[in-house]
């Protein structure tokens, strides 16, 4: 093939990528397969999507550039034939609380659109509509023409209308303080009487408290007159001099709301959420009732509905809605808003509402909301990157997801798609399998070519293309119950339902059907419950598997014990830091206007250590050497006998029986999957007091061999007593199961009812709901009559 017609990758060294080289199709679905860790998201994402992205950058100025984040180029001898890349990740969507599922796509902008066109009464440009947008009346000075060249200057009032509700300034919610737990009143400034996190007295607030005259600061606040309490609580942004510095005096409550509620709670620093939620409560805003837009917003109308009446709206409802509106003179419009809320439902999200915040939405969610934007997009001959689309999808979805890769395809785009469900590995035109192992095991192209071809192969994925479950000759018996009464969560219709214990229960349904609902809203926040789920894990690119898992202290007790000297030594965030990089191993240099650059410490050669550190050794290795282990090395280097390191091992164990073996040590979090993440989380839970685990997709990111280990992990934790509840579309979990609870029949308001509860054996001789007709399709089992 010409150039024109491939992406050539020669030499590709990216983390564990082995001198990569590998031609990919162009304007063809290309999966790529592999076991978890093997280097497929090296390949995809971290070389070839990253050299587009670096590129197009690279065309921008130097000064545009010092706004966008520093990449480097990826390590790899040659690159040709890229395109255009378009990364469609399964990033949450951002937790800013004014971004909505509308917002975040095109349908609140042509909403916003055809209100200023059709509704009635009129009041005035789009933004009349925006709850983002607020309005503003304002003097100035316009210069009038008086004829003969005279002119005149006149006062004028300028008004701009915006839909924001002035109250919660476009929220939704109006905030109440409790005051008391903002400070204790019995204390004076002086002597630490706020209670809010990040404000002493040592700082600028103090200084701007002292200094700003308007309140004694060693006198109580419960002795403060209404004034000096106003003062101290309420006070607008004013301008003040303390020392002759000039600074800016707010008081707490807007300083507050500026600082900590601009962004969502789960967003926060735990300490920062726990204050939130203890000091404050929101409430609806009374006046715009929860809709965040002005009265006039709410008063203009098309067909009887507002704009807020709409975007409240399930969207496969608010499809059938527009498709009744008949105007010639917006009818391109209405074509375009048509097509995009088709889209949500063909996508499988047509159960949310374009009001739902973006924040709220699932990994899986957020990817196919990012699609929407692309399905309608002019663009072609653009290379558009998957990473595992099918994530938190029914069966009876996949194949509508595979009909959309299809689409972008066949529009003269380059789709690159990695993948563990055979369902889309299916449909690939060409396969590129990575592997063999993962880690340092991993990092080869075992494979390219065909669908057929890999079948026949013998790679690890060939030969578990075809496995398919069974279901089990006998089911445990359960030894109580969780009971869940009128669960009216989201969509959830007064729901009544027991959890069995003692086993391992499945909640199954299709995307939207309100398993999350169930689970997380009635069984998660219980007493003795564990709940292990795909967020991200706070901490920054220090930290790391060893760190979090708490691996690392019996480790650097280990070496200090073996070397006489202090564990505080063997932390890269300590005493053993190297100077140069204060630990980092990367060295990041300021180029002013240009972007910044990360380069490999010169003095640790990206060790982190001092190189004292390195001369202490345990086991012939030192402290750098044990971290860039893989969990399946080190649980070999601190061996079951090893009298040193007992605790290490058992960490060691769980993260390898979690699926996690190809982890490095050291690897920074930030680096890690949603899928990785949950069962990090899982290894650091096991053993812990919970009796109940609830887990979420655990099998997100698990090649189809790990599928198999990961069913007896979960079988180990309920033989050792546990009671263990996964949400799961799997259809090997399902058939593992001991109890199923399926949910549905439809998504949103067309579903949020137990449509089956029993054996998964009941379930397949049934086949009543889409999940039993899908689970007995997988098992090619007729069970019974």
């Amino acid at each position: 093939m010409s150039s024109h017609d491939v992406i050539r990758v020669q030499g590709a060294r990216v983390n564990n990528l082995k001198d990569v080289s590998v031609e990919i199709p162009k304007r063809l679905l290309t999966v790529f397969t592999g076991v978890s860790g093997s280097g497929k998201s090296s390949l995809v994402f971290g070389t070839i999507a990253a050299e587009s992205q670096r590129l197009i950058n690279e065309t921008y100025s130097a000064f545009l550039q010092g706004f966008m984040p520093s990449l480097a180029r990826p390590d790899v001898d040659v690159l040709e034939g890229l395109t255009t890349a378009i990364t469609v990740d399964q990033e949450r969507m951002g937790s800013n609380p004014r971004s909505t599922v509308g917002t975040a796509t095109d349908a609140n902008a042509m909403l916003r659109i055809l209100f200023s066109r059709l509704a009635q009464p009129h009041i005035g440009p789009p933004n009349a509509y925006s709850f983002n947008t607020p309005s503003v009346k304002a003097s100035g000075a316009i210069t009038v023409e008086r004829g003969a060249g005279r002119t005149k200057t006149e006062k004028a009032t300028f008004h701009r209308l915006g839909g924001m509700c002035p109250r919660c300034e476009g929220m939704g919610s109006v905030t109440d303080f409790d005051l008391s737990a903002l400070y204790d009143e019995k204390l004076s400034l002086n002597e630490g009487a706020l209670t809010i996190p990040g404000y002493s007295m040592e700082g600028w607030y103090g200084r701007i408290f002292r200094g700003c005259g308007w309140f004694d600061p060693d006198k109580p606040i419960g002795r403060y007159t209404k004034r000096e309490l106003n003062d101290l609580l309420y006070k607008d942004a004013t301008k003040i001099k303390v020392d002759g510095i000039n600074l800016t005096y707010l008081g707490l409550i807007p300083q507050i709301q500026k600082s900590f509620l601009a962004k969502d709670v789960d967003a926060m620093q735990p300490h920062i959420r726990a204050f939130v939620e203890r000091a404050i409560t929101f409430t609806t805003c009374p006046d715009c009732d929860g809709t965040r837009l002005g009265p006039e917003a709410r008063s203009s109308r098309i067909a009887g509905k507002n704009i807020a009446d709409v975007c409240a709206m399930q969207i496969s409802d608010l499809a059938g809605w527009v498709r009744e509106l008949d105007e010639p003179s917006v009818a391109p419009l209405l074509a375009g808003l048509q097509h995009l809320l088709d889209s949500f439902a063909e996508i499988g999200l047509g159960y949310l509402s374009l009001d739902r915040p973006a924040g709220t939405l699932s990994g899986g969610e957020a990817q196919r909301t990012k699609m929407i934007r692309h399905l309608g997009s002019a663009l072609t001959d653009v290379t558009y990157v998957f990473d595992e689309p099918t994530i938190g999808l029914h069966p009876h979805d996949i194949a509508r997801m595979n009909d959309l890769l299809l689409r972008l395809r066949d529009k003269g785009n380059t789709v690159l798609v990695v993948e563990h469900k055979p369902e889309t590995i299916a449909i690939a035109d060409h396969v590129v399998d990575i592997g063999p192992g993962a880690g340092s095991a991993g990092g080869a192209i075992c494979y390219e070519g065909s669908l057929d071809g890999l079948r026949a192969s013998g790679t690890v994925t060939g030969r578990h293309l075809d496995d398919r479950a069974t279901l089990k000759d006998t089911v445990r018996t359960p030894t109580g119950a969780l009971e869940i009464r009128g669960a009216a969560t989201h969509n959830l219709r007064d729901v009544d339902v027991d959890i069995p214990l003692g086993v391992l229960c499945v909640v199954t349904g299709v995307a939207g059907s309100g398993k999350s609902s169930l689970i997380h809203g009635s069984v998660a926040g219980r007493d003795g419950v564990v709940a292990v789920d795909q967020g991200a894990i706070r901490g920054s690119r220090r930290s790391n598997p060893a760190t979090y898992t708490g691996l690392l202290e019996p480790i650097r007790k280990a070496f200090a014990k073996a070397n006489g000297v202090k564990p505080a030594l063997f932390s890269a965030n300590s005493e053993g830091a190297c100077p140069t990089c204060n630990g980092a191993g990367v060295v990041y240099v300021d180029l002013g206007m240009m972007a910044g650059v990360a380069t490999v410490c010169e003095e640790c050669e990206g060790r982190r250590f001092q190189a004292a550190v390195l001369e202490y050794h345990l086991g012939g290795r030192d402290i750098s050497e044990v971290l860039a282990m893989s969990v399946r090395e080190a649980e070999e280097f601190f061996g079951a006998g090893d009298a040193r390191t007992p605790a290490a091992h058992a960490v060691l164990t769980r993260l390898a029986d979690v699926g996690l073996g190809y982890l490095s040590l050291g690897q920074p979090l930030t680096t890690l999957s949603g899928g990785e993440r949950q069962r990090l989380k899982l290894a650091t839970h096991m053993g812990t007091t919970g009796g109940v685990y609830v887990l979420d997709e655990p099998t997100t990111g698990l090649h189809l061999a790990d599928v198999e280990q990961l069913l007896g992990l979960l079988d180990r934790l309920v033989d050792a007593g546990k009671s263990v509840i996964v949400i799961e579309h799997h259809q090997a979990v399902m058939a593992h199961a001991d109890w199923i609870v399926d949910l549905g029949p439809g998504a949103g308001h067309d579903g949020g009812r137990v449509v089956f509860e029993g054996t998964p054996a009941d379930l397949v001789r049934g086949r009543s709901t889409l999940t039993g007709e899908h689970l007995a399709a997988y098992v090619g089992a007729s069970v019974g009559a």
